[in-house]
């Protein structure tokens, strides 16, 4: 579901200009749809989807789903490319618009600086060598950046914003990491009662998760408190305390504690931070952002369950709707899965050991 801002979009260089702040990327060669409800020719936004070309086989299904369950009554088609990849596309999409009973409001192609309107047939407001046009003239990108969205220049540009901190930032996470590290293998080491220990450090995870998250919007967290979440949430309960916290009110706030300790974490750490950012991302409207912190974190982790999950539920267009409804309490977790006990320290006993060697 597209949370963003509306946009007036009352011509196709609008709609241009429109699709990369709805994006977060200026798209290369890609097919966009725009999914409205509401009658022609008004409108309300509801989601935006993205696809490479050329279009794989079953994509245009998928998207049939998806348009019928978020209840588009109206599409806008947008290619990016030459003709002989863009045009097979949109026609495809048109024609499933019409067996789904949905309005195409419009349907165009852009390359070169250009677009052509395949809905148009009037040479004179749609010449045959198409129509000039600029994504940055226009009011729409500055409506667009008054309510805070940005374009970044491609997607390897939106994939770079959770790049690694490097310099003296990774310097100083390394070593808060290392102190934790130190600290938690001496504990372990030193405890006579295992699931004991286990109970205390999930205790105070869930604890830090909760502070963590309801302090994001005021203040950054330490490179201490970083570390030391990272750690905590490399605990399945942990992790899925911060599931169940994160709130469709304060998405804006949650995106950026995830994208910070994406950037920040040593790389073994990271899976579950990237993973809840995916899902925030996600439950956003942010597709690009919620697919470019999934493959973070299966980057790291090939067979990290979390983003696993959440990445085939992107591929087949799924309601973020449906895993939340869907998400236990953290009540119904603890009866679930019963008192803390050692086992669910070891992925984290792992990754420290790793670290040490």
């Amino acid at each position: 579901m597209d949370t963003s801002p509306p946009l007036l979009l009352s011509s196709p260089a609008d709609v241009l200009a429109a699709v990369p702040y709805l994006l977060g990327f200026h798209p290369g060669e890609s097919l966009v749809v725009i999914g409205l409800t509401g009658d022609p020719p008004g409108g309300r936004l509801c989601l935006t989807t993205r696809w490479d070309l050329p279009l794989d086989p079953d994509a245009v299904p998928r998207l049939a789903s998806l348009l019928a369950r978020e209840g588009v009554t109206q599409v806008i088609v947008a290619g990016y490319g030459p003709g002989a990849e863009v045009t097979p596309a949109v026609d495809a999409v048109r024609a499933q618009a019409g067996r789904s009973g949905l309005t195409v409001a419009e349907a165009l192609r852009a390359d070169g600086g250009r677009f052509w309107s395949y809905l148009c047939a009037d040479a004179g407001c749609c010449p045959p060598e198409g129509t000039p046009y600029d994504p940055a003239a226009g009011e729409v990108p500055g409506q667009a950046e008054q309510h805070g969205m940005t374009a970044l220049r491609d997607r390897p540009a939106l994939a770079g914003t959770l790049d690694p901190c490097t310099g003296p930032a990774r310097r100083a996470m390394r070593e808060a990491t290392a102190r934790v590290a130190a600290e938690t293998i001496g504990r372990a080491r030193a405890c006579r009662d295992a699931d004991a220990l286990a109970a205390e450090f999930v205790a105070d995870g869930i604890a830090r998760v909760r502070a963590a998250v309801a302090g994001c919007a005021d203040r950054r967290l330490s490179d201490e408190e970083a570390a030391r979440l990272g750690a905590a949430l490399s605990v399945i309960r942990v992790r899925d305390e911060a599931w169940t916290l994160i709130d469709d009110d304060r998405l804006k706030e949650q995106l950026d504690l995830w994208a910070d300790l994406t950037r920040r974490l040593e790389p073994r750490f990271t899976p579950p931070a990237a993973a809840l950012l995916g899902l925030t991302a996600w439950r956003a409207g942010d597709g690009a952002l919620a697919g470019i912190a999934l493959e973070r974190a299966l980057s790291v982790d090939p067979g990290y369950s979390m983003a696993r999950l959440l990445m085939h539920a992107l591929a087949h267009f799924l309601s973020p709707g449906l895993l939340t409804e869907r998400m236990p309490s953290p009540a119904d977790l603890d009866a679930a899965m019963g008192a803390p006990r050692m086992s669910w320290l070891l992925p984290l006993i792992a990754i420290l050991d790793e670290e040490a060697a």
